[in-house]
């Protein structure tokens, strides 16, 4: 591969996962606030209004870094990929404008009249802000998602004359089918990091013993929400986003599962170690015959492998598309398994003094921003060799005239910058954390 091409790609993939940390979170806690905030305004429970406005401040901290390290993504279009803007720019031009002027716009307004404008909104009036909140965030996603869907799965879009392609239907790019797989599958992965969040900062609360009421709403709030998303994760939006990798990306299958040579009845890989050189998998731990029914529904459908495609249509890192995928399944297999045992605690009213449980969801607060990294490296992976599925490949599309001298320093750069801003990050979450939810109690009302 070439240097140059590597550092492009190197580049994009750090500052695009490390952006990601923050939106998944603020996603996540969007639709959480607003429960809070309706519970509270049904039943006039101060404690509730003051637990959403200690998310929403945390949801606003992480707002702004997602801000931060989102605007240069914007301009590594121009400066990392220049060949691939001018060629697809008439296309997803269209979804980055719109989520820039319209969901993000709506979000940061509303966000700001949630923040500081308590006293002077009616509570209704204040509902609708945290509403708009979350209604603006994940329409922002939507539009996010909408492009990388294109790239994955193209349509709506002709050939111009001078060999980039512009936009023939509005319609068809917002509505394509894989971006309503791929978003809903997407979004529920952010549900599942706000509710481990809020139930991990919960279960800190209680077996600290401070802001007790305020914890069991966290800890309540966190496992009932992430017991939902954890099974949507599953099925419906995991089992039909890997429908649609089956029909339009049957190669990628193949080179998520390590499936070197088709065959009907496909087992299904639990544990294994991708050997290329010799095609096949080490030390493999299988499920007969499952593969062919989680695809085709059918036990003993024929499942293509990597033979029935040539070498150069292969995924270019078989073996950490394979291991990303496997993560991205494993966390979510044991976030379902988590979250159904927490909510069956709850119900018997045997949670807030299940300390073993507590601590469980106390040390789970990093594993579902392992887990969405891990499903966004599936996507990206799986998708090479190409930029744009079909279109263009992913070497013609960096931008020739940048070395990798130049891209590897302004990597360390940004490397530099960022880890800043992630010490800055967590001790302002910390801060706040230790402040508690009832440090406004003065404010309030």
């Amino acid at each position: 591969m070439d240097s140059a091409l590597l550092i492009h790609r190197l580049h994009f993939a750090f500052t695009a996962t490390f952006h990601y940390l923050f939106p998944q979170l603020t996603m996540g806690l969007a639709p959480l606030i607003v429960v809070l905030k309706t519970i509270g305004l049904r039943r006039n429970d101060e404690t509730y209004h003051q637990a959403a406005r200690f998310w929403a401040k945390i949801f606003g901290i992480s707002f702004v870094l997602g801000v931060v390290t989102g605007i240069p993504m914007e301009f590594q279009f121009g400066t990392n990929w220049s060949v691939f803007s001018r060629f697809a720019g008439g296309v997803i031009g269209q979804t980055l404008a719109m989520e820039g002027m319209f969901a993000f716009f709506l979000e940061s307004a509303f966000l700001g009249l949630f923040l500081y404008g308590e006293k002077r909104l009616s509570p209704k009036a204040h509902w609708w802000s945290a509403m708009a909140v979350f209604l603006g965030s994940w329409l922002s996603g939507y539009f996010i998602i909408a492009t990388d869907a294109w790239m994955q799965h193209p349509v709506g879009y002709v050939h111009a004359a001078d060999g980039s392609v512009q936009l023939s239907s509005f319609w068809e790019l917002v509505l394509n089918p894989w971006a309503w797989w791929q978003y809903a599958h997407n979004m529920s992965g952010a549900g599942i990091t706000g509710a481990f969040v809020m139930a991990s900062v919960g279960a800190f609360y209680l077996l600290g013993r401070k802001h007790v009421e305020h914890g069991k709403i966290f800890v309540k709030v966190g496992v009932v929400a992430g017991c939902i998303f954890s099974v949507l994760q599953l099925f419906p939006t995991g089992d039909g986003q890997g429908k649609m990798v089956a029909l339009n990306q049957p190669v990628t299958l193949a080179a998520m599962e390590s499936l070197f040579e088709g065959q009907p009845g496909a087992p299904l890989v639990i544990i294994g170690q991708p050997n290329v050189d010799e095609k096949k998998i080490d030390n493999p731990i299988l499920v007969p015959k499952m593969l062919s029914f989680l695809t085709y529904r059918r036990w003993n459908a024929h499942v293509q492998g990597l033979d029935a495609f040539p070498p150069e249509q292969w995924p270019q890192n078989i073996p950490l598309l394979y291991y990303s995928y496997h993560i991205m399944v494993g966390l979510g297999t044991i976030f379902i398994a988590v979250m159904v045992v927490a909510v069956l605690l709850l119900w018997r009213g045997k949670l807030f003094d299940a300390r073993w449980m507590l601590w469980l969801l106390l040390l789970s607060l990093p594993f579902p921003f392992i887990a969405n990294t891990a499903g966004w490296l599936t996507a990206e992976l799986g998708r090479q060799p190409w930029l744009v599925y079909g279109l263009m490949r992913t070497a013609d599309g960096y931008s020739k005239n940048v070395s990798a001298g130049n891209g590897l320093f302004t990597l360390l750069g940004f490397m530099g910058m960022y880890t800043v801003l992630g010490i800055l990050f967590l001790f302002l979450i910390r801060f706040e954390i230790e402040r508690g939810p009832e440090a406004d109690r003065a404010a309030a009302h």
